[in-house]
């Protein structure tokens, strides 16, 4: 068994009980295949409320728990990037009340995690127009990046006020105003030139894409990156994604063959 089989495996000792699903689904993955990156559009919140009677927040308080599941599950994982989708660009044409409770769960959730992202080395970063956000919200965002910025595991990403197509025009403009910038040299528009520009740069594209409740749309996410993704979809609310359903996802993209429009990786 390799050293990274072995760190992975401890990582998981006290936290799958013996003979349950998880520890089924977990002797099935392959530590040295582990996805670089995954990317999950959080899904069903609403759902999940409407299902119990309850208002939408509740749903989306709910949602707390497997964003902690998850994130604390990639880490133990050892996977390098994890990135959750969780306001779009269109979201602020949802009510103004539920607006607000998700701006005021995500400083909760800053508040609250902070020292667990600490104690596991994970290191904090946002996706989307940052800037437009509230200022408190910002400052709440700066915080958990500079505290968590020497960190060298897991990179979790949180895409705020986020749309791939926004994303893609201010990648042009970076793009354009480099070029403005570079003093008479020609600068190539080409797919490196682009991929620098974008807020994604330098990091992996996501190798895994997954979607919960169903739905079978990709919603403006990560456009440019997820050219060559595995997508993966769970009929799971999020409220109720945990382990057993991540690491459904990776047993299900390590089954599949990759060619990236040409022959297996395999």
């Amino acid at each position: 068994m390799s050293l990274l089989n072995r760190e992975i495996r401890a990582n998981f000792e006290g936290h799958l009980k013996k003979g349950s699903v998880e520890e089924q689904l977990f002797q099935q993955i392959d530590c040295q295949r582990i996805p670089r990156h995954v990317a999950i559009i959080m899904d069903g919140n609403g759902r999940w409320a409407q299902k119990r009677r309850l208002p939408r927040v509740a749903g989306h308080r709910a949602g707390i728990y497997s964003v902690r599941e998850t994130v604390e599950t990639a880490a133990r994982l050892k996977m390098q990037v994890l990135t959750l989708y969780a306001f779009s660009v269109e979201n602020w044409k949802r009510p103004a009340v539920e607006v607000a409770t998700l701006m005021r769960l995500l400083k909760e959730f800053l508040k609250k995690e902070l020292k667990t992202l600490l104690k596991n080395n994970i290191r904090f970063e946002t996706l989307g127009r940052i800037i437009e956000l509230d200022p408190s919200i910002q400052k709440e965002l700066a915080l958990a990046k500079a505290k968590t910025a020497e960190n060298t595991g897991l990179l979790f990403n949180v895409a705020l006020n986020y749309g791939g197509r926004a994303e893609l025009v201010d990648a042009v403009k970076l793009l354009l105003d480099r070029k403005a910038h570079s003093k008479g040299s020609n600068l190539e528009v080409d797919e490196p030139a682009i991929a620098s520009c974008l807020y994604t740069a330098g990091l992996p594209d996501p190798d895994l894409m997954v979607r919960t409740s169903g739905e079978l749309r990709i919603s403006n996410f990560l456009l440019w990156q997820i050219a060559y993704a595995e997508i993966w979809v769970t009929d799971t609310l999020w409220p109720d994604f945990r382990m057993k359903d991540f690491f459904e996802a990776i047993v299900a993209y390590q089954k599949r063959d990759r060619r990236y429009g040409g022959l297996s990786t395999q």
